[in-house]
């Protein structure tokens, strides 16, 4: 009788340390992130979550420790000890990257669909008919309506530029999506919007993401799992309702009663 193995993380973090200076931005950060999993990360303001994120997506590199992510091959990649090229193409293929403010995450002055197909075109895609095709399809999907195809993001609402943003990143499909604080700054009505598309769109895709939030609403609706993050560390972790139905440790309690509070 044949054996199967084990399944295997998707990300995993060991030991990640990040200081500037004297500050420790984050320390001996680990855990593991599964095929599909959506994963919240936690705290208040300066507790390191976006520091956490950018060590995680190869944007900064750590002091300490590493982060393997395992390929469609099944192989385990070191992404800082990668060739910068590597990691290049992994940002434009199986990884996305959505930003608080979307317009970091878009070219502002050139239209909708260019946005959405440059990444093809990065994976060797040249023909127009299809990439325009793939495009309106995407916009539709993000609930921007196609005629808007050839306007630029700078015409855009806010929320409508980070639906755009989630198009763009979607487009090559990503196994892996890393979001820092997506639906910051957008209106109640606007965010309850986005909340639910990114609901959806993670389950049909089923996506692994890493999504920074200070909102616990956002993470009771989008995620599995949920680490808590105080100056720096890793103070709590387990799956998101029991967390935030009987967190253990006191800053988690202290967060949770805020919110009830409010």
């Amino acid at each position: 009788m044949t054996v199967s193995s084990p399944p295997l993380p998707l990300l995993r973090a060991h030991a990640l340390t990040k200081s500037y200076g004297e500050r420790v931005a984050v320390r001996a950060a680990s855990f593991d992130l599964w095929p599909g999993e959506v994963l919240a990360v936690v705290g208040e303001s300066g507790s390191g979550k976006s520091t956490l994120l950018n060590l995680l997506a190869g944007r900064i590199r750590p002091d300490d420790g590493s982060v393997s992510f395992r390929l469609r091959d099944g192989t385990a990649l070191d992404v800082h000890a990668a060739p910068e090229a590597q990691r290049r193409l992994l940002a434009r293929t199986d990884w996305g990257f959505v930003h608080q403010d979307a317009a970091q995450g878009l070219r502002m002055d050139v239209s909708a669909g260019a946005n959405i197909g440059e990444r093809l075109m990065g994976l060797g895609e040249r023909h127009y008919g299809r990439l325009r095709a793939t495009a309106a399809e995407w916009l539709a999907r993000v609930e921007i309506d196609p005629a808007r195809l050839d306007d630029p993001p700078r015409t855009f609402s806010g929320g409508m530029r980070q639906r755009l943003q989630i198009a763009r990143n979607l487009v090559t499909q990503p196994r892996l999506v890393f979001m820092d604080e997506p639906t910051s700054g957008l209106d109640v009505s606007v965010q309850a919007r986005l909340l639910d598309l990114l609901r959806q769109l993670t389950a049909q895709l089923d996506l692994a993401v890493v999504i920074v939030t200070h909102d616990l609403a956002v993470a009771r609706l989008l995620t599995q799992r949920m680490v808590v993050m105080l100056r720096g560390e890793i103070i709590e972790s387990g799956l998101t309702d029991q967390v935030l139905e009987d967190p253990q440790h006191a800053y988690t309690q202290l967060l949770v009663s805020s919110v009830l509070q409010a």
